[in-house]
């Protein structure tokens, strides 16, 4: 059995104990006794315990978003909308909201606080690749940053909410979309402007040099390295 698959194994055991323990040691010992899985296996599969796992979920979830929006036909929709439904859709992935909950106080610790911040971004990137998004510039992290923004106000939002069906989490989500592109025209409207246009240069300037990372591997360093199977 390989990393991934005994990975897995662990987390569908670990969700049942995670509403009583949090993405706890005492989870991811519970998981392995669930399993039957032997403590050092687990523990290759899963050296940080139940932060792997904690993120393990988080991208079974932005899998299972991307999942949906190639089997649903989403071609009628403006691209505003487009991203209000992805959104929706990776948070409609969720089966268990408390394992969010305990995910956000885990990933809120500071020691923690940097892999929450990389799977945030990694769902808002997933998001606009999906859409066929080829910005290689500054754009490329503006995107994802405001994105991520919106996405995390409306993870907030949700698991406080108790409205039927989540209405008023998409319509708080929508509420967000449309400050985006209101913020995109007036940026627009500035870089149009004969009057702002050239106090902007310079800043246009520096941010030129600014790219988008690399698809590919790279190509400056020796050798390369790739995730264990």
């Amino acid at each position: 059995m390989n990393n991934a698959f005994l990975k897995e194994q662990l987390l569908d055991a670990a969700i049942i104990h995670v509403a009583f323990d949090g993405w706890s040691e005492a989870t991811f010992e519970a998981a392995v006794l669930d399993t039957d899985i032997s403590p050092e296996l687990a523990r290759i599969a899963c050296p940080r315990g139940a932060v792997d796992l904690a993120i393990a979920y988080h991208q079974r979830g932005d899998a299972e978003m991307l999942a949906r929006f190639a089997r649903d036909d989403v071609s009628a929709l403006r691209y505003s909308e487009k991203v209000t439904t992805l959104v929706r859709f990776r948070l409609e992935a969720v089966d268990d909201k408390e394992a969010v909950r305990r995910g956000t106080t885990l990933f809120a610790l500071p020691h923690h606080a940097g892999d929450g911040a990389k799977l945030i971004w990694g769902t808002a990137d997933a998001v606009w690749t999906a859409l066929g998004d080829t910005s290689t510039d500054s754009n490329w992290y503006t995107k994802r940053a405001t994105l991520s923004a919106v996405y995390s106000s409306t993870v907030l939002f949700w698991l406080g909410d108790t409205s039927d069906d989540h209405a008023d989490t998409w319509a708080f989500l929508e509420r967000r979309i449309e400050d985006v592109m209101r913020f995109e025209k007036v940026k627009a409207q500035v870089n149009e402007s004969a009057v702002l246009k050239p106090l902007l240069a310079g800043p246009k300037w520096a941010l030129s040099f600014l790219k988008a990372p690399s698809s590919g591997p790279r190509n400056d360093l020796p050798g390369r390295w790739s995730e264990p199977t």
